[in-house]
């Protein structure tokens, strides 16, 4: 069970829970897996771990479709806001990047913002980025490129 921390006076702060370490070397093997049948690999592992955020988030950055990769971290942030309620998130309070276990998270709501200006939706690149940036204040300080 993941936690959210209360410090008083202080916003509430919550922490996704960590992949299964099984899962995560096996999906980490197939992102490094150049093979051409990598992608129905990566798929077949999302069929068997429909809620991780991190498979998704994997499926988005192999994809060479932006259309395609939208999609993939669409689903990954709708799973991430699903994990996120399910430990105790009331649609406020921080989501640190520091912990590793919210990064696939908060990975998938920068590439959100960014695909979503990079296709013309200037409305929704906005709303992740402004989204991100209440989750993890420190964001723009972090330079983060990929995971």
């Amino acid at each position: 069970m993941s936690e959210v921390t209360f410090n008083k006076g202080k916003i509430p702060e919550t922490r996704l829970p960590n992949e299964d370490p099984s899962f995560e070397q096996k999906m980490k093997d197939l992102r490094d897996n150049e093979s051409d049948d990598r992608h129905s690999m990566l798929l077949s592992l999302a069929s068997k771990n429909p809620e991780s955020i991190a498979i998704w988030c994997v499926l988005g950055l192999s994809s060479t479709d932006r259309m395609e990769s939208y999609a993939y971290f669409r689903v990954a942030y709708h799973r991430g806001l699903d994990s996120l309620r399910k430990n105790g998130w009331r649609g406020s309070g921080f989501v640190r990047w520091e912990h590793e276990s919210n990064r696939y998270f908060l990975f998938a709501l920068n590439q959100l913002a960014v695909i979503s200006r990079e296709i013309g939706d200037y409305a929704e690149a906005e709303r992740c980025s402004l989204f991100l940036r209440q989750l993890e204040p420190n964001w723009d300080q972090l330079q983060i490129d990929s995971l």
